[in-house]
């Protein structure tokens, strides 16, 4: 396993992590949970992701009983939540981001998972109904009270997040140290071009997301054919329809080509480009199956195949690289 500091903090954390978006207490069987997790665990993947609003609070229960079962150092993983969405109940105070849900999100968190403090605490969305420094003294008392180690976000603007910055330094706080974006093949925008002042002056770390595109990028549904996958979960027709876009299913067929005549996988060329990026900290993977997860955590063998030559190559046969914007 590599392990790559999380921005300019002093955190390590795997190249390669476990998330249980979709997968914990909905998708999967606890069992199969547990049997992903020690997979990961025993490769070397020292960090795990969850939120509050991964089946309604289900996702973060599984993986608590999990890490108590297993009884490993708590020193030798790490683990995240997430805050914005609410858990099973939906009331006024119990979304978004106000001191008040931070904080009560936060000890329900500590609850569910089991642990005495979380290592990395997001704001799952930016929250346009309260005070980004409300949010972020929040972050910080958590802090001061050691229930978390670092705070960050999940799909914010580099706008938003720069604001969350220069309100930590006005104030003499702690600002945001990784944000969570989906970054893949089909969506590079803000790791390639939004976000590139905030890692060259800020040193902010990352902790992407959906590096197959939700299953598109592993190939398995170019037939079309969606049976038995997380598409078909009840509340996905969303992500269905955007990952089985027409234009979408062409470029992938073109890059399994691609994958054929490097005698690769699709997903592990696919995932192995996301780790190409030296801006990316940590890539999730998510799994349902212990045979899928072992595959994929091999990806470190296949980084080095991907030539300059290659990834031009890719850059033109997806035709998703994005334009620089002008700073």
């Amino acid at each position: 396993m590599e392990y790559r500091r999380l921005g300019k903090s002093g955190l390590q954390v795997s190249s390669l992590s476990l998330g249980s978006w979709l997968t914990f207490g909905n998708q999967i069987s606890d069992k199969v949970a547990d049997e992903l997790m020690g997979i990961a665990y025993d490769a070397g993947v020292n960090f795990f992701d969850n939120a509050e609003g991964y089946a309604e609070g289900r996702s973060e229960i599984v993986m608590g009983k999990i890490l108590k079962a297993q009884k490993w150092a708590r020193e030798s993983f790490v683990v995240s939540s997430k805050v914005f969405f609410g858990a099973e109940n939906k009331g006024p105070n119990q979304m978004g981001l106000s001191r008040k849900h931070v904080i009560e999100a936060c000890n329900a968190a500590l609850k569910r998972l089991q642990v005495d403090y979380l290592d990395l605490y997001f704001c799952h969305r930016p929250d346009k109904q309260t005070p980004i420094d409300e949010t972020v003294w929040a972050m910080n008392i958590l802090l001061q009270q050691g229930k978390i180690l670092y705070w960050g976000t999940s799909e914010w603007s580099a706008a938003e997040i720069m604001e969350a910055i220069a309100v930590a330094k006005q104030l003499n706080l702690i600002g945001p140290t990784m944000e969570q974006p989906q970054y893949n093949l089909l969506e590079r925008n803000k790791l390639e071009n939004e976000y590139l002042h905030l890692f060259e002056t800020h040193g902010l770390g990352t902790t992407i997301w959906s590096p197959l595109a939700s299953g598109l990028l592993s190939g398995k549904y170019t037939t079309g054919d969606t049976k038995n996958t997380r598409l078909e979960l009840k509340g996905m027709e969303w992500l269905k329809n955007k990952t089985l876009a027409a234009d979408r299913l062409k470029k992938v067929e073109d890059l399994q080509k691609l994958a054929d005549k490097m005698n690769l996988s699709l997903a592990k060329l696919s995932l192995a480009w996301c780790l190409k990026n030296p801006n990316v900290s940590t890539m999730i993977l998510g799994a349902s199956k212990s045979a899928q997860l072992k595959e994929n955590l091999t990806v470190l063998e296949v980084v080095p195949l991907l030539t300059d030559k290659v990834m031009e190559s890719i850059d033109k046969l997806m035709g998703t690289k994005p334009v620089l914007s002008a700073f």
